[in-house]
């Protein structure tokens, strides 16, 4: 009995060797990954102001867009019975 428990505590033990090998480069993909989709990496250091909109633009057109949630979008009735709008034939 104790021999087939040392038996098996080897293996187990054993089996942990190649650990190393996968911790040496766990993560290594998402670092990839990431530094590949980094456009800029030196954005921040750019103090210069964005072009684009002036402040009250941007905020009357949020407020248009938010407010685009508040009431659902139109019933439109559409029938189509076996054959494609617009085809012609």
């Amino acid at each position: 009995m104790k021999i087939s428990v040392a038996v098996f505590c080897v293996g187990v033990l054993g089996a942990c060797s190649t650990t190393p090998n996968y911790d040496a480069k766990f993560g290594d993909a998402v670092r990839q990954s990431r530094i590949q989709m980094t456009i800029n990496p030196d954005a921040g250091k750019n103090l210069d102001s964005v072009a684009g909109m002036d402040g009250k633009s941007a905020k009357e057109a949020v407020g248009r867009y938010q407010g685009s949630f508040k009431e659902p979008p139109p019933v439109t009735n559409v029938i189509n019975i076996g054959g494609s709008v617009g085809s012609g034939r």
